[in-house]
């Protein structure tokens, strides 16, 4: 794991390497063996956006079938009914791409984690009252790294990732300004491509870390 900025030990998650995976898109013909190939690849957070082709379909294999050796999590999930499907899908975590206090409530009092979609401190610290465990500041690229250091002189110690346009080569300077990780989605995944090439995307980003996990 990166440090924080102030050299202190860095937020812990439950996923032990860093970058979520999003999967939009992913239809069910395709979602086992995508999943597979992240997971050969040490990837134990993997997310499918909920606006993909008959997405419970593909979580509820993929849970069956990776479900012991990574977190299956829904993404763009909306209203509380949607948490209950992941749940009875067997996926542990949720991604919003909002701040909706009475949806994390939801979640969590379900016992799922929620990765809280937020832009500004406002609304990271609503979601945080709420009771998100993690945070995912969307779309990075808009606002860039000295968001992330600025949302850091105030917000707690509490997992940031963030997610859209990151690239390995930019994956570095959103560490060093305080996130923890990051999710990664067209620059992983785009709906028809091989699994080789999700596979060599996974890689990238997996060795950009500065410590990376095999």
């Amino acid at each position: 794991m990166n440090e924080a900025p102030s050299g202190g030990r860095a937020p812990s998650t439950p996923f032990r390497l860093p970058l979520i995976a999003i999967l939009r898109g992913i239809g069910p013909a395709d979602a086992a063996a995508h999943v597979g190939a992240l997971v050969e690849e040490g990837y134990d957070a993997i997310e499918i956006p909920l606006n993909s082709p008959d997405w419970a379909q593909s979580i509820g294999t993929v849970a069956r079938e990776h479900g012991g050796h990574a977190w299956i999590g829904g993404g763009t999930v909306l209203r509380p009914a949607e948490v209950d499907t992941l749940q009875h899908l067997g996926a542990r975590f949720v991604v919003t791409p909002n701040t909706n206090p009475a949806l994390i409530r939801h979640a969590v009092a379900g016992g799922m984690q929620v990765v809280a979609g937020f832009a500004t401190a406002s609304e990271a610290f609503a979601a945080l009252d709420a009771g998100a465990q993690m945070l995912k500041l969307f779309p990075a690229s808009t606002y860039g790294p000295g968001h992330v250091r600025a949302l850091r002189a105030v917000l707690p110690a509490v997992p940031l990732f963030v997610v859209g346009g990151i690239t390995p080569v930019t994956l570095a300077d959103y560490l060093a300004a305080g996130s923890i990780g990051a999710g990664i989605g067209g620059e992983l995944y785009r709906p028809g491509q091989p699994v080789e090439r999700t596979r060599a995307n996974a890689r990238a980003f997996r060795l950009a870390l500065p410590r990376h996990q095999p």
